[in-house]
């Protein structure tokens, strides 16, 4: 086999329009011989940095450390992209294969005992070396990094850490391809018109399409996608199938066989608990939290028990009205979990005149896409221009080229919104490209991915108001990216605190259901319409409706993941340990948790979020407060409000630490009230 050129090859030098690489000539049989010799080419690039016999410069180890492996970046984001968005046979086969060799490969470099030496050379001289603020916070973060992956460790015990490491890679690639099988292997096939009952015309629509594109034309299925079940459980007067769907949907990664995912998730806990102890730390969550703004367990602890407590008082309230309901319509069953959102929906209709079906017509993919970029171009001055020239990993997929208000080019946005077999659930913002002005600089490639059904051609792709909601959050996520301003790439746009990150991307959402943009993008699919003020209205009255079962679902799963976490030994039986934990916590019987623990790809899938689901609501406390900042202008586009928002949040990344930021932003740090508030969970006298 010829030697393979790095500097020519699709995979790795990128070629096409918008700094974007061919798609059309990439090749799966392609990704493993690339890996290897884009492994061997950073791994040289590591020794001659480490090899140096020159003193130790930011030059010459810093950024020579930050610029090295481009190749290897380029094609890992290729190769991540496909394994999440459209994957198959071939790229299962070599995920198992790739994850842990990248775990060996970053674990060599974190070990490296010159390379570690040349950066504690700089660290300890850091003060008198003039340094300006980003890069005296680049190289601390770096060396602390270090560090923490294991820089100090004897031999023995870095052989042990790498060992871990690469293990735990291979079993959350086994994990995230195990839930992706049972999703994917399960579909409910409704073929008779009383299986229907209750289903309005927007999601017979989605399941029609999800049932011919497996096969099925002329029927309906419905599927473990958010974006169907969810829907289903809601509206489905048949209360046998909504339990079986149900049922399902809490089951992925829990069914036996190949795709059980409990012993990968005991031998996960086990492995990170062993991981703290080798690092010095107390357990996993000690490690975890260390580099974030919360510090601690107590904190984040801090925040969700009181949070809990006001979450689980109002479930208790609402599940009463619900059992009022159902009785009142002939069932006599205790409302069970497959019932909720059933019964809510009618005790929503009861309440305020408002059913979420009355939305769908408004609610046009097409609109709401354009109501995110409306507002970025108000508040940020981006525009946004589709190019329909260009081939991406899928034909679904779109491709715009954003502009600054001066019309210079700013970054490309790819997104992706439908549902399909080939795909992970759930909705994500990822970067091919990060921006950042070392060397010669890069500008920002960034994408969204999300899980939205998809119609039946010809037909309008309708939104609910939570999937519109989930655009907003990763668009939001996609404008930290585009926007950012950093010059060193390890602190561009995202790469931020892990309980800062989500403050973009839900603070955006806000934006979504301000009068002026509804009234401008929720135009009925069919009359083009905009929405009825009253119905608007309605809307907004109803939105903290389901705030109890909301915030149950989402913090028992935080609360859940701080409690695998926090203790110094793993539980050898990790169900047993969920159920255990939400029985002290008195979980309601009937919710269920938002990511029940064998397809909890957030914690287990990989390491993002593991200790740190929590930090979604960390965020909320700030982003009620931030969207406070506009609400007192008076004006929700204020520009000067909006300047601010812009150069201390959305494109600082991480040049600086996230309070100093956010003090930057709003002049003080927020308390939880905003948030409990906004939830509708808001602490009385």
């Amino acid at each position: 086999m010829s030697a393979i050129d790095l500097a020519a090859h699709p995979l790795t030098a990128w070629t096409g329009p918008l700094g974007l690489p061919d798609f059309t000539a990439l090749e799966d049989g392609d990704f493993g011989p690339v890996f290897d010799a884009a492994l061997k080419a950073h791994e040289a690039e590591i020794g001659a940095i480490a090899d140096s016999g020159n003193e130790p410069t930011i030059d010459n180890t810093l950024v020579a450390l930050e610029l090295s492996g481009e190749a290897l970046g380029h094609v890992s984001a290729i190769f991540w992209l496909r394994a999440g968005a459209h994957t198959n046979d071939a790229i299962r086969t070599l995920e198992r294969e790739i994850a842990p060799k990248m775990a060996r490969h970053y674990s060599a470099i974190s070990m490296n005992a010159a390379l570690f030496g040349r950066l504690d050379d700089l660290y300890q001289r850091r003060e008198r070396l003039g340094l300006d603020a980003e890069t005296l916070r680049v190289l601390e973060k770096t060396w602390k990094r270090f560090v923490r992956a294991g820089a100090k460790l004897v031999d023995a015990d870095k052989v042990r850490l790498a060992a871990i490491n690469e293990e735990l890679a291979q079993l959350g690639a086994a994990f995230s391809q195990n839930v992706l099988a049972d999703e994917g292997s399960w579909a409910l096939v409704l073929e008779r018109e009383e299986d229907l009952a209750g289903l309005p015309q927007f999601l017979r629509s989605a399941m029609r399409g999800a049932a011919e594109e497996r096969g099925h034309p002329g029927k309906h299925a419905v599927t473990l996608s958010r974006s169907i079940i969810e829907p289903f459980l809601t509206y489905s007067a048949r209360r046998d199938l909504r339990e079986q769907a149900f049922r399902a949907f809490t089951s992925r990664g829990e069914n036996g066989g190949e795709t059980d995912n409990r012993e990968i998730v005991a031998r996960i806990l086990a492995l990170r608990a062993e991981k703290a102890k080798l690092l010095g730390y107390e357990h996993y969550a000690a490690l975890k939290l260390d580099d974030t703004m919360a510090k601690n367990a107590g904190a984040v602890m801090g925040l969700l028990e009181p949070v809990w407590e006001k979450a689980r008082q109002k479930a208790a309230a609402d599940q009463a009205e619900l059992q009022r309901i159902a009785a009142a319509q002939g069932s006599n069953e205790p409302v069970a979990a497959w019932d909720w959102r059933y019964w809510q929906e009618k005790l929503r209709a009861e309440k305020y005149a408002f059913d979420e079906a009355e939305l769908k017509p408004y609610l046009q993919l097409d609109h709401i896409v354009g109501a995110a970029f409306d507002v970025a171009g108000r508040l940020f001055g981006l525009t946004f221009e589709e190019r329909t020239d260009i081939a991406a990993w899928h034909p679904d997929v779109r491709i715009f080229e954003v502009r600054d208000a001066d019309g210079s080019y700013r970054a490309t946005f790819l997104a992706d919104y439908f549902n399909r077999a080939s795909k992970r659930s759930g909705a994500w913002m990822s970067s091919l490209e990060s921006a950042h002005k070392l060397g010669d600089g890069a500008q920002p490639v960034i994408y969204n991915v999300m899980n939205f059904a998809k119609p039946p051609k010809g037909e309008p792709a309708l939104l609910s108001m939570d999937d519109a909601r989930t655009l907003f959050h990763e668009f939001g996520h996609a404008l930290h990216g585009m926007l950012s301003e950093a010059t060193w790439p390890s602190i561009s746009g995202t790469s931020v605190a892990r309980d800062f990150v989500e403050l973009p991307s839900q603070l955006y959402e806000h934006w979504l259901t301000v009068p002026a943009v509804l009234e401008k993008h929720a135009l009925h699919h069919e009359t083009g319409e905009p929405m009825p003020p009253e119905l608007l209205e309605r809307m907004l009255e109803a939105r903290n409706f389901n705030a109890g079962f909301a915030t149950v679902e989402f913090t028992a799963s935080a609360l859940v993941d701080m409690a695998f976490h926090s203790i110094a030994d793993a539980p050898s039986d990790p169900i047993a340990f969920e159920a255990e934990t939400l029985a002290a916590l008195e979980m309601p019987e009937a919710i269920a948790m938002r990511h029940r623990t064998p397809h909890f790809a957030h914690v287990f899938s990989g390491d993002g979020y593991s200790a740190g689901y929590y930090s979604y609501m960390w965020s909320e406390v700030l982003d009620a407060d931030a969207f406070k900042a506009f609400e007192e202008t008076g004006d929700i586009f204020h520009a000067e409000t909006a300047r601010k928002l812009l150069d201390h949040i959305y494109s600082a990344g991480g040049t600086r630490d996230p309070e100093e930021l956010y003090l930057a932003f709003r002049g003080r740090m927020p308390s939880p009230e905003a948030m409990m508030e906004k939830r509708g969970l808001a602490v009385s006298g």
